[in-house]
């Protein structure tokens, strides 16, 4: 063993046992929330009140029965099998969830709200399932609404029965009210998620066609912490372990696909928890998602971080392309798939050769990064034996360099192979063949721009025209004193509105960082690429920082304060001083602070989701957020470029395709380029993998053929899954994916993953923690 590998093993030794040695959470907690608990689907959020199936405001009419046992809520329920028995339930509030059990002998339920039939309900299941949420809506309007079930006499064919019960009724009371104008509501049953119209527009029907859009339209079910585009129709939304409405195996699920299209959702199962944890698209288009904590079965509880398993996992998404997504799986199987070492907040990048390099973390969940908790290191899927590691993690002098504030850091792969990255106040160009770092000039005015001082980060456009020159550009954050305890910070701290630039050439590192100012302050802002080469920013908060309850003046959890509700678009060949654009931006009335996420869509509009800074669902201030939201820029509005056809599956690099196209008259051979775009996958105001290569080529005489050519090689784009945007006067057609490269997986080599499963364990799941036993009754 060489000494490399023998430094690196011992590092990795010591990470290990300090990660075993402690619980593997050490931030924020609440009362209960290291208690542990059935992981059913009932709980009542912070915000929302609980109302008994035994409760007096609960009106039956027909006849029901009361059964007991501790496996119910309270230890009662109300059920009943007579055709035409209901339940009334008159509430004041924004929200309701009807929680009753599922089994062989269950039927069919209408509900109705407010007079309305609304669902009908089928409680059958194969297996006895308790506490299950059957029902729930959203998003009313503040005020008196009745809630009301009926026993609709019908039954699934493989049921035994009519049985329909109420075990209890959470109401949510709703956080006070934003600006804006009232919503509609949002209503699902257990089993899937329906195909909404749009629930509210808020683009005000602009007469002019330079003004955007916003329409709330759809639910993703679990809260979208992490996002990805995986296929043309479909979003795959990833989250932490905690009490989602939307129910798999009989449990919350923290991860689902979103059809783009009709709005449906499918739960996905996850073994372990995802919480924080980053992810790329590999060049075979296989999905990872690596790191998180620990691994939840049946019984949790809010902070129930004490496991490793999470911490080291990678979990894999195949390809999924087709429209029909039940089969779509996420595989995960620690004893053969892991990392070397444990990471929370962790950055992962695909990088030139097609494998996912995974950078820095923490050794355990909590807030800030410190010396104790700090991995200063890197490692490789697959696992790579380079510079003597054989699969083990490699060590980052500018991981140590960067602390405290250095989590998620913002990376990318450079034209030339290299990575570049920024952490803190500081970045840097990795070369990763060589294992050295060449140190960039310090970011300006004190402003950080990783976690928790969140900003954002993208590679600018590359372009064959001047040779690929990469350009970074870095947005938002904080100059908060990020060795100051949580005490001396308040969510009243000022974000910055600093946006720094820099050319990776030798001129341009040696001209420094060039400062610009976006119109309004944010920290965890997300940037976004759109195919005309321009950036959209939104989200984010005009104070504090990242996190929960960690702060003075925090706001239900939030460390942060005033949400910023309106996009800005920046436009980056604009002239100095005139590239940041409100002009024409709807106002959201949703705050999108921590946990935000924003992704360009196929269809060429920003897909925008979530905000959850608490330590599980809320429905006070600043909850968990479930809405979704289309911001449509004004190419939406007009007619568009048409890919009819040509796209193949496999674009190997330096070769040409001829797709066929259609330009609309008024376009039609005026300024034709050709967009290149890796969606990316986005967490934490991370978009390392977002992409935009703009490709050779030839528009032939009659308009109708595009000849286009594949970027030269992997340092280019990685190689990898992609989508196509033709664009015409600044106007993109909708996207068509594409496979970029030979297709293939990344070289496996398979002594230095065997090295990792030798040299490292995983901490199973402690089975003996006094779990309670089952209750069979039904």
């Amino acid at each position: 063993m060489g000494i490399r590998s023998l430094l690196a093993f011992s590092t990795l030794a010591v990470l290990v046992a300090a990660s075993l040695a402690d619980p593997a959470w050490n931030g924020h907690l609440t009362p209960g929330s290291t208690s542990k608990a059935r992981f059913s689907p009932y709980y009542v959020p912070p915000g929302a009140k609980s109302y008994d199936s035994s409760s007096p405001l609960l009106h039956y009419s027909g006849t029901w029965s009361e059964s007991f046992s501790p496996a119910y809520v309270q230890k009662s329920i109300r059920a009943s099998s007579e055709p035409g028995a209901a339940m009334t339930f008159t509430f004041m509030g924004t929200g309701v969830e009807w929680f009753g059990s599922q089994d062989r002998k269950h039927g069919v339920a209408k509900v109705y709200l407010d007079g309305q039939l609304v669902r009908e309900v089928d409680a059958y299941n194969g297996a006895s399932m308790k506490q299950q949420r059957m029902f729930w809506a959203f998003g009313l309007p503040p005020g008196k609404h009745t809630l009301k079930i009926v026993n609709a006499g019908a039954k699934h064919p493989a049921s035994r029965g009519t049985l329909i019960d109420v075990d209890a009724l959470v109401v949510t009371v709703g956080p006070p009210a934003q600006e804006g104008p009232a919503q509609q509501s949002m209503a699902a049953a257990f089993q899937d998620m329906p195909s909404y119209p749009p629930l509210l527009d808020l683009s005000a029907k602009f007469p002019a066609e330079s003004h955007w859009t916003l329409v709330q339209n759809g639910s993703t079910g679990v809260h979208a912490m992490q996002l990805a585009i995986v296929s043309e129709t479909h979003a795959l939304v990833v989250d932490k372990v905690e009490h989602n409405p939307l129910t798999i195996s009989g449990h919350p699920a923290w991860a689902a696909l979103y059809n783009l299209k009709t709005h449906a959702l499918k739960p996905l199962s996850m073994q372990s928890n995802s919480f924080c944890a980053g992810g790329t698209f590999l060049s075979n288009g296989t999905l990872v998602n690596v790191g998180g904590n620990p691994v939840v079965e049946d019984h949790t509880s809010a902070a129930d971080f004490g496991d490793v398993d999470g911490l080291q996992a990678i979990r894999i998404f195949e390809p999924c392309e087709s429209d029909n997504v039940e089969d779509c799986r996420i595989y995960e199987n620690h004893d053969r798939i892991r990392m070397a070492s444990p990471r929370w907040y962790n950055t992962v990048l695909r990088i030139s050769d097609g494998s996912a390099m995974i950078i820095g973390g923490s050794l355990k969940g909590g807030w800030i990064n410190n010396s104790t908790t700090n991995n200063p290191t890197i490692e490789y899927f697959p696992p790579k034996d380079i510079h003597g590691s054989n699969g083990l993690p490699i060590h980052l002098p500018f991981l140590v360099d960067t602390l405290n504030s250095n989590l998620f850091p913002i990376a990318f792969s450079l034209p030339d192979g290299s990575v570049f990255m920024a952490a803190n106040r500081d970045a840097m160009i990795y070369n990763w063949q060589t294992n050295t770092e060449r140190r960039l000039p310090q970011l300006p005015n004190g402003v950080r721009v990783t976690y928790p001082m969140t900003g954002t980060g993208l590679l600018l456009p590359l372009s064959p025209e001047n040779n690929y020159s990469p350009e970074v550009l870095l947005c938002g954050g904080s100059t908060v004193d990020d060795t100051k305890p949580g005490y001396e910070i308040s969510s009243q701290d000022p974000a910055s509105s600093q946006c720094s630039r820099m050319v990776l050439t030798e001129a341009g590192i040696a001209a420094g960082w060039q400062v610009e100012q976006m119109p309004q302050a944010r920290t965890m802002p997300d940037a976004v690429l759109l195919p005309t080469g321009e950036v959209l920013i939104v989200n984010g908060a005009g104070s504090g920082i990242s996190g929960y309850g960690n702060v003075v003046n925090q706001v239900g959890a939030s460390n942060a304060d005033n949400p910023v509700l309106t996009p800005v678009l920046y436009s980056p060949s604009g002239p100095v001083g005139q590239r940041f654009s409100s002009a024409g931006m709807p106002r959201s009335n949703i705050p999108r602070l921590y946990h935000s996420v924003a992704t360009l869509t196929p269809n060429g509009d920003i897909m925008i989701a979530g905000s959850n800074p608490n330590l599980d669902r809320s429905e006070l201030k600043y909850g968990t957020e479930y809405r979704v939201e289309w911001l449509g820029p004004a190419y939406m509005k007009v007619k568009r470029p048409e890919i009819l056809g040509g796209v193949p599956k496999l674009l190997g690099f330096g070769k040409a395709a001829q797709l066929k196209v259609r330009m609309p008259a008024s376009l039609q051979g005026k300024n034709v380029k050709v967009a290149l775009m890796d969606l990316g996958y986005v967490t934490h105001a991370v978009h390392a993998n977002s992409r935009l290569v703009y490709l050779e080529s030839v528009l032939s005489s009659d308009g109708q053929t595009l000849t286009v050519t594949a970027p030269p090689n992997g340092n280019i784009y990685p190689p990898g899954p992609g989508f196509i945007y033709v664009v015409a006067d600044e106007v993109p057609s909708v996207g068509r994916r594409v496979l970029v490269g030979d297709g293939k997986s990344p070289a496996v080599d398979h002594g230095a993953q065997q090295n990792v499963l030798k040299k490292t364990a995983v901490d199973q799941y402690e089975k003996a923690k006094g779990h309670p036993e089952e209750d069979s009754s039904e």
